[in-house]
């Protein structure tokens, strides 16, 4: 500052540049954020130096365009869910582990029920461990319903050759699967009080008594949770006085969690981006075109985090039978294949979540039938003409 320095360059390097991004930031310098693919052709040997000074240089110059970095009160919530997304796949890999001990004892009782985790597996596993091997009692702890429908295989996939050592890996499994479990918990503590403190009553910037609060939400109805989602009482409600009010969950295929998730990525302020073009573009979800000359190609596009999430909503929402939206890929797969009509897919996602944040616009789920009559009335409209133009006329059949 005392150099009459007010902007600073700085490049995206890991995790390395986030604390001296906010030191800089805390200390009032404006700083641009760029991706170190943009800045790495330097003439001669590649090196830290030679990097600051080509920074330095193309910045003075204002050649360089900075990234989008979310506010600070918001770069909060990924530490959170990434530290969680973690311990999930933790979990998950233990769950292998316990499934590959209860293999080695020719023990198939993870394949007849649906999940080794679940009630009824943790209460056989559990009295495994405790040295019950009775394949009737251990029948008795699982569910009504695998009783009644499942009792024949439950019972032959328990006899197996109880191996010490694999007894002992299968409680081994079983600790760490639950301490992750436990870890799991904790950041979903951390979580709600984080979301409870950023949607609190803020007073106003000039002070006094008042404060400023954001009036009753309408929520849509809640969907089902996955198993792996967040247990925060109230997160639908939570997630919405965070977007001011807006309830992103309306969305066909945006669960809260996976709204939350987003939120994380790009915050709940969209007027950064200029357009919901500008929008699906930093996402990655529009095709680029580059051209020098009378030579034209395409670029392939780098879907970021943000990216990624609204291509997995788009994969579960494809899987639907009474969405317009489903109806929508399945059109564009017949024509397109299926990579590139779960891209078209995941770009409306965006814009109908771009438009919702940033104007409020309630999406309305019409419903299959609906699209797809719109689609025909389309293709009619386009057979009228064709046929104008060659000078027939289209007849309409009466069905028979």
């Amino acid at each position: 500052m005392a150099q009459g320095v007010r902007s600073v360059a700085l490049e995206a390097t890991g995790v390395y540049w986030l604390y001296l991004y906010e030191v800089l930031a805390a200390a009032g310098l404006e700083v641009v954020v760029v991706n170190g693919r943009h800045v790495q052709n330097v003439p001669g040997r590649k090196t830290d130096m030679a990097d600051c000074q080509w920074l330095a240089t193309r910045h003075a110059h204002g050649l360089l365009r900075g990234g989008f970095v979310p506010p600070a009160v918001i770069r909060q919530l990924p530490d959170y869910q990434r530290l969680r997304a973690n311990h999930l796949i933790g979990a998950a890999s233990q769950v292998q582990k316990m499934q590959q001990a209860l293999e080695r004892m020719n023990v198939k009782f993870h394949d007849v029920i649906s999940d080794l985790v679940g009630v009824s597996g943790l209460k056989v596993v559990r009295a495994i461990l405790k040295g019950e091997r009775r394949p009737g009692e251990l029948l008795a702890l699982c569910d009504v319903q695998i009783q009644k429908k499942k009792a024949d295989r439950v019972k032959e996939s328990l006899r197996g050759c109880w191996k010490k050592e694999q007894l002992f890996a299968l409680r081994q499994g079983l600790e760490l699967w639950e301490t992750y479990q436990q870890k799991i918990a904790d950041c979903d503590r951390e979580l709600e009080a984080l979301l409870r403190e950023l949607t609190a009553p803020q007073p106003p910037a000039g002070g006094g008594g008042t404060v400023v609060a954001v009036g009753p939400v309408a929520l849509a109805p809640a969907k089902p949770a996955g198993k792996n989602a967040p247990v925060i009482e109230r997160l639908q409600e939570l997630v919405a006085r965070l977007c001011g009010g807006r309830d992103a969950s309306q969305i066909p295929g945006l669960s809260v969690p996976l709204v939350l998730q987003l939120i994380s990525e790009e915050g709940t302020d969209l007027t950064r981006w200029p357009s919901e073009k500008h929008f699906v573009s930093w996402l990655g979800l529009a095709g680029g075109r580059k051209q020098s000359g009378k030579r034209k190609g395409s670029v392939k596009a780098q879907r970021n985090r943000a990216g990624r999430l609204f291509s997995a909503a788009a994969r579960a929402l494809a899987q639907s039978v009474d969405k317009a939206l489903g109806g929508f890929y399945r059109r564009l797969r017949g024509r397109l294949g299926g990579l590139a009509a779960n891209v078209a897919l995941a770009r409306k996602l965006a814009l109908l979540f771009y438009r919702l944040l940033r104007h409020g616009m309630d999406y309305v789920e019409k419903g299959l039938k609906s699209y797809e009559a719109k689609v025909l009335e389309t293709e009619t409209r386009l057979l009228r003409k064709l046929a104008k133009k060659q000078g027939f006329a289209l007849i309409p059949t009466t069905a028979s």
